[in-house]
């Protein structure tokens, strides 16, 4: 073999070796074998692994680093980065979608359902001023292993009263609703809180920690169909609204 032969040979070789550190790492990331936070191994400690060089290593890194997989900081390591997501303020979005398009498997979990008369706070949430039946649901939206977003929602029986024997044991409220019913107006309300130890705990983060809160209320014909009320970690999600000048 000549040395073209063989300098082609190890150039191959640390092409495999790259996108095999590549690999190996994003589906650990994807598949929530390493959560966010989790740090990756050092530079030093993944030379070791797979017997290449430390530039074979700090290039499939540094490609992680750019597709917005991992975070590397100076002096401390690589680590997991929780994936951001950015959705329209004005849009009635299905969170499967925006999941999704992080590259992420999605899964929704129903924690509570429950039927009964509304009351006050519930008339208040709606804006409606008439008593009537209700159903308050309680989810979270899952990205791979992690919690996504925690939804609260009440639902309009005198609007929607099919809702009433739906479980949404499958299928979140948000699409089930808009396959049903024609929304003729939305509102939303976008504000910050620090979760409480009960959001702490179906988010899996830190109590006080930031998050950030978008409320929504929709109407058919004018008559209210539902009120839901989203949190999401403030770090992995971003609203975004994008505008046109007004004429005159």
């Amino acid at each position: 073999m000549n040395m073209a032969e063989t300098m082609g040979l190890e150039d191959s070789e640390t092409i495999s070796l790259h996108q095999r550190i590549l690999s190996d790492i994003r589906e650990k990331i994807l598949s929530g074998a390493w959560a966010p936070g989790h740090r990756i191994p050092f530079e030093h400690e993944l030379t070791a692994e797979y017997r290449c060089s430390r530039m074979t290593v700090n290039k499939a890194l540094s490609q992680l680093a750019k597709a917005g997989l991992i975070e590397r900081r100076r002096r401390s390591g690589s680590f997991v980065r929780r994936p951001q997501s950015q959705a329209a303020v004005l849009e009635l979005h299905d969170i499967r979608i925006e999941v999704e398009a992080l590259g992420l498997p999605y899964r929704y979990e129903r924690l509570e359902r429950l039927k009964r008369r509304s009351n006050a706070e519930d008339r208040a949430l709606l804006g409606s001023s008439g008593a009537g039946s209700v159903v308050w649901l309680e989810g979270l939206h899952f990205a791979g292993e992690r919690p996504f977003a925690l939804e609260q929602r009440l639902i309009n029986l005198s609007a929607v009263l099919e809702a009433g024997d739906e479980e949404f044991l499958e299928i979140a409220a948000g699409p089930w609703l808009i396959g049903r019913v024609p929304w003729s107006e939305a509102e939303h309300r976008i504000r910050a809180m620090a979760a409480d130890e009960a959001i702490a705990d179906a988010l899996d983060i830190d109590p006080g920690a930031p998050c950030l809160v978008v409320e929504r209320r929709t109407w058919s014909a004018e008559h209210p169909v539902t009120h839901v009320r989203f949190v999401y970690p403030a770090e992995s999600h971003t609203l975004v609204a994008r505008f046109t000048p007004s004429q005159g």
